[in-house]
């Protein structure tokens, strides 16, 4: 039985790419039971590369990755996603399909397209539609949905493979700042409350402070930095890896940090030619 901080999943001295191209070199990572782990970096950096590294959508170009102690690579396609849920920035579903038709996807892993529908994969759907919040949705049609329905319908989707892994690669892109609040805490609350590891790709620093256990901070090839929001949300770290000078403070009312462009720097971004 695993507890609150086992290693889920583990990547070491990992090196990734695509095309014949190495992107990053020598990463460690490891994803643990009920806590968030959070990848930032600057636009093209290899977040994204890292985890479809780590779903086991890419190859690794060395190294190696673990999941529940086992090699990735030793588990076949149903077997990983029976342990691995991977959420991609876009998803696609075939034009009509309703809320309720999309979650059923998610059981496939455990019972493939064409096998009948047991009580377990209900019990599972069931689970996944009201952690989300989504079953007042089940009926309407996903094309009909806001950008925040349609994510939360997604997110139950992978949830209905009831993973111990979840892996989002930037969840909250296209939502306005309601709905991304909104999927962060429901992401939170998978960790918290249903033992999950999460491993989540996200643009905004203030995001990462927020709701990240670990923040894993990839530039120039690498991982430039990776430790507590507060021993990684520092200006040095973010000049180092975004090349730009913040002044760093701490919200009284909640305590989470937020980084701001130092008002010289600030001002010559804005200013009219």
């Amino acid at each position: 039985m695993v507890s609150m901080g086992d290693v889920r999943l583990m990547a070491n001295d990992l090196d990734v790419g695509h095309g014949g191209r190495t992107v990053l070199k020598q990463v460690d990572l490891s994803l643990r039971v009920g806590e968030i782990t959070v990848l930032v970096g600057p636009n093209g950096c290899g977040k994204s590369t890292l985890l479809r590294t780590v779903a086991g959508l890419l190859p690794p170009l060395g190294g190696e990755i673990r999941i529940d102690g086992e090699p990735l690579g030793s588990l076949g396609r149903r077997a990983l996603s029976q342990r691995l849920a991977f959420l991609p920035q876009t998803s696609q579903a075939p034009a009509g399909v309703t809320v309720r038709e999309l979650v059923r996807h998610g059981r496939y892993a455990h019972r493939g397209a064409l096998a009948r529908h047991t009580a377990e994969d209900t019990e599972a759907i069931d689970w996944a539609l009201d952690v989300t919040d989504a079953r007042l949705l089940v009926d309407r049609r996903l094309d009909e949905l806001s950008g925040g329905e349609r994510q939360r319908a997604w997110l139950a989707m992978v949830l209905a493979q009831r993973a111990g892994v979840l892996l989002l690669d930037e969840p909250t892109t296209y939502l306005d700042m309601r709905h991304q609040f909104d999927v962060l805490d429901v992401v939170r609350r998978l960790a918290r409350e249903h033992d999950i590891a999460c491993g989540v790709v996200l643009h905004d620093l203030m995001q990462a402070a927020a709701y990240a256990d670990e923040v894993v901070v990839v530039a120039d090839g690498g991982v430039a930095a990776s430790g507590s929001p507060d021993q990684v949300i520092e200006p040095e770290v973010i000049q180092r890896a975004f090349g730009l000078r913040v002044n760093v403070v701490r919200d009284p009312a909640t305590g989470y940090l937020a980084c701001f462009p130092r008002r010289s720097e600030a001002s010559a971004a804005t200013a009219k030619p």
